[in-house]
């Protein structure tokens, strides 16, 4: 008998809930009356799409905590069952990816490089420089 599930939930504006319980039909139910989540609270009539059942509750925590993480096609995927998707919707898709990025490594941070060797500082600088930006930033 199953100890533990992780399930998704449709809500009315199309987004995706994940959650974890012991007891998925008293859980359904709970959202449902609007006692489960903030998130879902605001977002009724919920559906569920999908779940899994785990032998202990903790292996379901962290299996939510997996597909939280996920983007919506890849939540999508599992949802209709289309698993060898996964691994795509896993990629990542941002310009400055390695996988993504097209840059020349002769020229690569050597801004940063020739202004500090202008300034007569030495490489350190550069790494003092980053890390200023980095506070800056952060």
């Amino acid at each position: 008998m199953p100890k533990g599930y992780m399930y998704i939930l449709k809500c009315t504006d199309g987004s995706y809930y994940t959650g974890s319980t012991k007891y998925l039909e008293l859980r359904l139910h709970q959202h449902q009356m609007g006692e489960g989540a903030n998130y879902t609270k605001r977002r009724l009539p919920v559906e569920l799409v999908y779940f899994e059942e785990f032998q202990r509750i903790d292996e379901a925590f962290y299996r939510e905590k997996q597909v939280q993480g996920w983007n919506r096609k890849k939540k999508k995927a599992l949802i209709n069952g289309q698993l060898e998707d996964l691994p795509k919707y896993a990629e990542c898709k941002n310009e400055s990816h390695y996988k993504n990025a097209s840059f020349d490594s002769a020229s690569f941070g050597s801004a940063s490089f020739d202004s500090a060797q202008e300034a007569g500082n030495s490489s350190l600088s550069v790494v003092e420089t980053s890390e200023t930006n980095l506070k800056s930033n952060g």
